[in-house]
């Protein structure tokens, strides 16, 4: 089953995006700017084979709802993100905020 809800964050629009897969659920919140998501980001694929793209990312780890991915601290974050001023250990909404 895939989810797909707007989630509003001090004004501002994102998209909470839930895929239920066997055995876990993939979890995201984004803009037209960049995202966070779930461990199953791959955060060091984005920063060294599409470090031409300039993603904006961050993943947070352990995470089962959108609630937690908002309010866990982010582990791990790509390039692009930390040229914004998102790093490691910022708490999810406040990483999206960055984004708008």
């Amino acid at each position: 089953m895939v989810s797909v809800e707007p989630l509003i964050i001090e004004g501002h629009t994102f998209i909470a995006t839930s895929v239920l897969l066997p055995k876990t659920t993939l979890l995201t919140i984004s803009n037209d700017k960049g995202y966070i998501m779930c461990g199953a980001l791959d955060v060091a694929l984005l920063n060294n084979r599409l470090v031409d793209r300039h993603i904006i990312a961050g993943r947070a780890v352990g995470v089962k709802t959108i609630e937690q991915l908002m309010n866990a601290p982010l582990e791990s974050v790509t390039v692009e993100a930390e040229r914004l001023g998102i790093h490691v250990g910022m708490i999810g909404a406040e990483a999206l905020l960055k984004m708008v």
